[in-house]
């Protein structure tokens, strides 16, 4: 029996006891989550790290409320999908919802439709009216950290710099304004398809300041790949289409959002590969270089 079969059935009984018949199960993603395409354009996203960190479906109800509010107000994200209750579902001792299916095209998006959706995404959600935890992923990762120290994951003195680094973040960051974000703004969770350029994943979404989710999707070009220009021209697309960032508050998302995908990584790649390592090595080599007065200058310039 594989382990994928349980998985596999807890998604297409589910769509069963909804009227719907899966017609194929084309696997579309295996990790954390197993993403399912069960018709021509029904997916199906479950859980499969049920021993994770992240129990309970309070995050998955979230992601589903986040997604029902961008569908109803047009904005550019993979709407669930309208033939099946929003959920969160569970079955057989899994999490599970079900998205539209979109065909992704092999055209990258340019660095000005990148800015200008985000953008678009957070004007919708800043009417989001459900409460939402503040800045949960940070708050995550700091409770993450005795688990690393407990399994002697990272280094001891790592830990303690990641621990002050996230502390660090709340308390700057809470002095901020805050409202429904993404919560992992990262390209791997924007696609480009012949319906246009979608957002997906919401299950990390949180309050916070708008300039999390930019410092997200422009951290490795900026700093892991040195690649200034493509990271001011998000900047400058965003700005363009009415966004406004603090320059103190994206230095500081900058360095919260490396420390928590440093945190985050012996759980995401248990076993990974000689490029994640490096990058990881990049990170927090690249943390431990910071200043500690606020006098980092990143290269960015805000409009």
């Amino acid at each position: 029996m594989s382990s994928l079969d349980l998985p596999i059935r807890a998604a297409t009984e589910t769509a069963q006891r909804h009227g719907i018949q899966p017609d194929r199960c084309d696997i579309l993603q295996n990790a954390s989550t197993l993403v399912l395409r069960l018709t021509e354009d029904l997916v199906a996203r479950v859980v499969t790290d049920v021993d994770g960190p992240r129990q309970g479906t309070e995050w998955f109800a979230r992601e589903n409320a986040i997604a029902a509010h961008l569908t109803r107000h047009g904005a550019p994200a993979i709407p669930l999908h309208p033939a099946l209750p929003p959920g969160p579902h569970e079955h057989l001792g899994y999490t599970l919802n079900f998205w539209q299916f979109v065909t992704i095209t092999e055209d990258p998006p340019t660095n000005e439709d990148v800015g200008r959706t985000l953008h678009q995404c957070h004007a919708i959600l800043s009417s989001f009216a459900e409460p939402l935890p503040s800045l949960a992923i940070v708050r995550e990762s700091i409770d993450l950290l005795q688990t690393l120290r407990d399994k002697s994951l990272l280094p001891a003195p790592t830990i303690e710099m990641l621990r002050a680094r996230l502390e660090e973040a709340l308390q700057v960051l809470g002095h901020h304004p805050q409202q429904a974000l993404h919560g992992d703004a990262h390209p791997g969770n924007l696609l480009n398809t012949t319906g246009g350029l979608l957002w997906t994943d919401w299950e990390d979404a949180f309050a916070g300041p708008v300039e999390w989710d930019v410092a997200s999707f422009i951290w490795n070009p900026l700093l892991l790949d040195n690649d200034v220009s493509t990271a001011n021209q998000i900047v400058a697309a965003y700005c363009k289409a009415g966004g406004v960032l603090n320059l103190e508050a994206m230095n500081q998302c900058l360095m919260a959002r490396a420390a928590v995908i440093t945190a985050w990584y012996p759980v995401l790649y248990p076993n990974p590969n000689s490029d994640r390592q490096n990058k990881l090595q990049r990170r927090i080599q690249w943390l431990e270089s910071l200043s500690s007065h606020g006098t980092n200058d990143f290269g960015l310039i805000l409009p």
